[in-house]
């Protein structure tokens, strides 16, 4: 059986294991969605002025 400190330990492993988990979960389906997204709304405003400069 666990000791006290190799409990702690293994509480601790899974804190981290956890947290990690949910933040690559964050970071995939909010994040990364959200960075993509604005940097494709800012080129395409930057083409529209460039079109618009031309004429």
């Amino acid at each position: 059986m666990f000791e006290f400190d190799q409990y702690l330990g293994f509480l601790a492993f899974l804190t981290i294991l956890t947290i990690g988990f949910w933040l690559m979960i964050f970071l995939l389906t909010f994040v990364v969605p959200y960075w993509i997204i604005g940097a494709n709304i800012e080129n395409f405003k930057m083409w529209r002025e460039s079109k618009r400069k031309d004429k």
